[in-house]
């Protein structure tokens, strides 16, 4: 297993992957620790990972720069990326007794129940490459403060990563079996969720993907989470202000290179303001920096493989063919290493792949409306529904707005986030289940009723 560097297409390094003894010995080590760590107390557990927050801002630089070599991470947006993590640790290891002490409910009068959360086992995570530190510790944090312990399948090109992460958990006190990285073949991931060691699944990653370890999980009866793709809109209401919201639009749409689930794809414009926000879209695009990841000043560096370079470029040839126009960019910049500059697609077909698919990288498609019933229409009509937000001079407005939106996390006047303290996940093809916050935490649990009965014959007063 090699990671490859996407900026110069040179060899970082070469890992071995586990081979299928080395995986069985794995599974058989967390559930044997998980026999342990789930009876361990909230307070252990929240003092390892406050350990784990410190451990990741003190090696900050050496994480960040591993992502930025092994999938083209800008390195300013590495080091916050890593920040997160750190947030997420200590957001779970203050909250999480508080998210899964157990609720009293009401009762006959002779009688007293309650639900308690209790953890599951050997939970497997598969996690794509784009934010390769952030998606396994919202995975982790809450997971391990609930009392399960995790198995990671990390994406193939950052292996670094993958056992960096194990790393952290291990410096932090974590026992050894708690978080464990499988670097294996997606392939072989097949047996894994079959395993009746591994209790649940949960994925990060293309359509396509969630649906095969959907149906796997499901042949199993094994709970699943799925956060898949999106093709959020952003829509610009004929009262919103503009300098703000270009610079928030060029924000949403070129962070991570353009490679975000979440990130603004489908920018739909009220026909009032239409002119004037495609002139200063098409200005603010073309001012972001693109270059080497490793340098301060960049803020677009290049897609992580060749191959995601070449699909991104059909779909936008596909969507330029079908009738719409190239405003900025269009082209893989005559360079070395996968650089494709900021793109901005005007005149979309709304059957064309800008319109239809998810772009994972750094094209804008938009569309003009002519009032809130067509933008409204015109953002639910994808077959995803991850995010989406709405851009307004008026608050009612925007939250009377995003209450029709077909999304799970909707925004009046701000990007689309993932943020510790709210539930995260989507409708749709863009998966189900939510992570982050109390719902994250009591996904893979069980939420076990408790009845008490009173006063039996010979009921010890």
């Amino acid at each position: 297993m090699e990671s490859i560097n996407p900026a110069t297409g040179e060899r970082i390094d070469s890992y071995e992957e586990h081979t299928e003894s080395e995986i069985d010995d794995a599974l058989d080590h967390a559930t044997e620790t998980f026999a342990e760590w789930r009876e361990t107390s909230f307070a252990h557990r929240r003092t390892l990972m406050e350990n784990a927050a410190d451990v990741l801002r003190e090696n900050e630089e050496q994480y960040a720069s591993l992502m930025t070599e092994e999938m083209g991470k800008p390195i300013e947006q590495a080091r916050s990326e890593i920040e997160k993590c750190a947030w997420v640790c200590e957001y779970y290891a203050e909250t999480a007794e508080e998210h899964l002490q157990d609720e009293v409910l009401g009762a006959e009068s002779d009688a007293h129940a309650f639900v308690s959360y209790e953890p599951l086992g050997p939970v497997l995570a598969v996690m794509p490459w784009n934010f390769p530190f952030w998606q396994v510790f919202r995975f982790a944090a809450p997971n391990l403060c609930a009392g399960n312990v995790g198995l990671l399948k990390h994406a193939s090109n950052v292996p670094g990563c993958a056992k960096a992460i194990e790393e952290v958990f291990r410096e932090a006190g974590f026992p050894e079996g708690a978080f464990t990285s499988l670097l294996a073949d997606s392939d072989e991931m097949n047996d894994v969720i079959d395993d009746e060691r591994v209790k649940a699944v949960t994925l990060t990653g293309s359509e396509p993907a969630g649906r095969a370890v959907a149906e796997r999980a499901g042949g199993n009866l094994k709970k699943t989470v799925l956060e898949l793709g999106g093709s959020d809109p952003f829509v610009v209401l004929d009262d919103a202000h503009l300098e703000e919201t270009v610079e928030k639009a060029a924000q949403g749409r070129l962070q991570n290179s353009g490679q975000s689930c979440i990130a603004a794809k489908r920018f739909i414009v009220h026909t009032d303001v239409y002119d004037e926000f495609v002139e200063r879209f098409v200005e603010e695009m073309e001012s972001w920096t693109v270059g080497d990841p490793g340098d301060e000043e960049t803020e677009v560096g290049p897609q992580a493989r060749e191959d995601l370079l070449e699909e991104l470029h059909e779909q936008v040839q596909d969507t330029v063919d079908a009738g719409a126009d190239c405003r900025l960019g269009g082209e893989p910049l005559d360079r070395e290493g996968a650089f494709y500059p900021p793109t901005v697609l005007v005149d979309v077909p709304e059957d064309s792949p800008a319109a239809t698919e998810e772009t994972f990288g750094p094209a804008a498609a938009v569309f003009e409306v002519d009032d809130e019933e067509e933008a409204l229409r015109l953002a639910n009509d994808s077959s995803f529904g991850l995010g989406a937000s709405v851009w307004t001079g008026d608050l009612e407005r925007g939250e009377r707005f995003a209450r029709g939106f077909e999304a799970g996390c909707c925004f009046v006047n701000e990007v689309v986030k993932s943020d510790p303290r709210v539930p995260f996940g989507g409708v749709k093809n863009s998966g189900y289940g939510r992570e982050l916050a109390a719902e994250g935490i009591r996904e893979f649990v069980n939420r076990k009723t408790v009845w008490v009965q009173h006063g039996l014959s010979g009921e010890v007063e």
